[in-house]
C-alpha cells in the first residue's frame, strides 16, 4: 500500500523540528562562558585605585565618584577617633558599600572631635562636613561585595592577581599594583580593600 504523498506543512515541520535538533545540539556543544568585567570597577581603577597607590586621592575626589556621608567612630582612648565616609556603588551585579577612612593629623583629629563632641558609638556628622573636609587625603578604600559576585569577574576587569595566599576562611588575591587586596571565598568576592603602595610594602 503507497504511502501518501507529503504536503509543504509536512516539510515545514520537519524543517522545524531538525532547526530545533540542531540549536539545542549546538547549545549543549558550547564551552563555558567568559566572565564578564565590572565596568564600575574598570572606572574606579583609573580615577580611584591609581590615585590612592600614589597618594593622591581626596575626599572631594571620591565624594564625586560616590555620594556618601561622613561618620565619627570612637576608637581607643590612646587613638581618638577615625573619620570615616560611606556610600553605595551601584553595578549590575547588586549594590556595593563603600567604606574609606579620611586622613587626619593628630591635631586635625583633636579638632574635630573638640568641634563635634565624641559620642560611645560612631555618629553621622552634617553633610556640609563633606565640603569643608574635601581636600583631605584618603587613606584607605574598603568594599563590600553583593552577595555571588563569582570572583573571576574582578580577574576580567583588573587581570589575574600577581599573588593569591591562603587565608583560614578562602583566599586573598593581590594585585600590589593598584594597592588592592580581594578576599575570595568559594569562588566568590567578599571584600576589597586599597590602600597606599606605601601600605602593601610594610
Amino acid at each position: 500500500m503507497s504511502m501518501p504523498p507529503l504536503r509543504a506543512q509536512h516539510w515545514l515541520l520537519f524543517a522545524l523540528l531538525a532547526g530545533l535538533f540542531f540549536a539545542w545540539g549546538a547549545w549543549l556543544m558550547r564551552g563555558p562562558q567568559a566572565p564578564t568585567p565590572l565596568p564600575w570597577l574598570a572606572d574606579w581603577q583609573t580615577r580611584v585605585l591609581q590615585p590612592l597607590v600614589e597618594e593622591r586621592l581626596s575626599l572631594a575626589a571620591l565624594s564625586a565618584q560616590v555620594e556618601g556621608e561622613l561618620w565619627l567612630q570612637p576608637q581607643p582612648a590612646e587613638q581618638g577617633a577615625r573619620l570615616l565616609y560611606r556610600g553605595p556603588v551601584s553595578g549590575e551585579e547588586g549594590l556595593w558599600q563603600v567604606q574609606a577612612e579620611v586622613q587626619l593629623s593628630s591635631a586635625e583629629r583633636a579638632s574635630l572631635v573638640k568641634a563635634v563632641g565624641l559620642a560611645r558609638e560612631e555618629q553621622p556628622l552634617s553633610a556640609q562636613m563633606v565640603g569643608q573636609m574635601a581636600r583631605q587625603p584618603i587613606e584607605s578604600v574598603a568594599f563590600t561585595a553583593p552577595p555571588s559576585v563569582p570572583a573571576e569577574r574582578v580577574a576580567a576587569t583588573l587581570g589575574q592577581p600577581r599573588l593569591r595566599l591562603p587565608l583560614p576562611e578562602g583566599e586573598a588575591w593581590v594585585y600590589p599594583q593598584w594597592g588592592l587586596t580581594v578576599r575570595v571565598q568559594d569562588e566568590v568576592v567578599l571584600t576589597l580593600q586599597a590602600v597606599p603602595k606605601r601600605a602593601m610594602q610594610r
